[in-house]
């Protein structure tokens, strides 16, 4: 078998029950079809900057808990008591600017569903771009959001290549699911 790299080489040897296993094997890299997921996704990448993504993981449930499940909707209403109890919680990363894009960024998804049907379709009207053309459409459109945490939540979302070596039995599974990650199926963007 070949020496695998990157994320996949992280977790090959880790215990089976790790944080980092379950997100490799059942999430990184896999299409993600509901839009209160998709932002639950671009949340997550957001309170990672600075901080490891084991932290992130391991407070993912606290995170849909304090988020009310990342409901877009009840996200985009939140308002100064919202915002009080999300900084006096413990069990998610109490950052004031990070919870404020959260809120921004429910507010602007709400937006593109009014215009694209679904935030999904409006990832999907963006794709195929470079990381580059999305990160610059990213700053454009959210808060919060370099070119890491564009990247990641890109690549996450199987948007952009690069979650799972070939070597991986994972790039395997992804080649086979319904519907297939949107980097390995040619298109042409629709964007004029």
């Amino acid at each position: 078998m070949e020496k695998l790299t990157g994320y996949c080489g992280v977790v090959v040897n880790m215990d089976k029950d790790n944080v980092h296993v379950h997100y490799h094997d059942k999430e990184y890299g896999f299409p993600i079809e509901d839009d209160n997921q998709l932002f639950a996704r671009l949340v997550l990448e957001i309170n990672q900057a600075g901080l490891s993504w084991t932290t992130i993981l391991n407070k993912k449930d606290n995170f849909f808990r304090a988020f009310d499940d990342f409901d877009i909707d009840k996200v985009a209403r939140y308002g100064p008591k919202q915002v009080e109890r999300l900084l006096g919680d413990a069990g998610i990363i109490r950052n004031r600017l990070k919870i404020a894009a959260t809120i921004g960024n429910a507010q602007k998804i709400k937006a593109l569903q009014k215009e694209f049907g679904s935030f999904k379709n409006w990832l999907d009207h963006y794709h195929p771009l470079s990381k580059e053309e999305w990160v610059k459409l990213f700053k454009k459109t959210f808060r919060f959001t370099g070119g890491e945490i564009v990247g990641e939540f890109l690549m996450s979302a199987g948007y952009l290549p690069g979650a799972h070596v070939e070597g991986c039995p994972i790039f395997k599974r992804l080649q086979k699911h319904k519907p297939r990650p949107a980097w390995m199926v040619k298109r042409k963007s629709t964007v004029q």
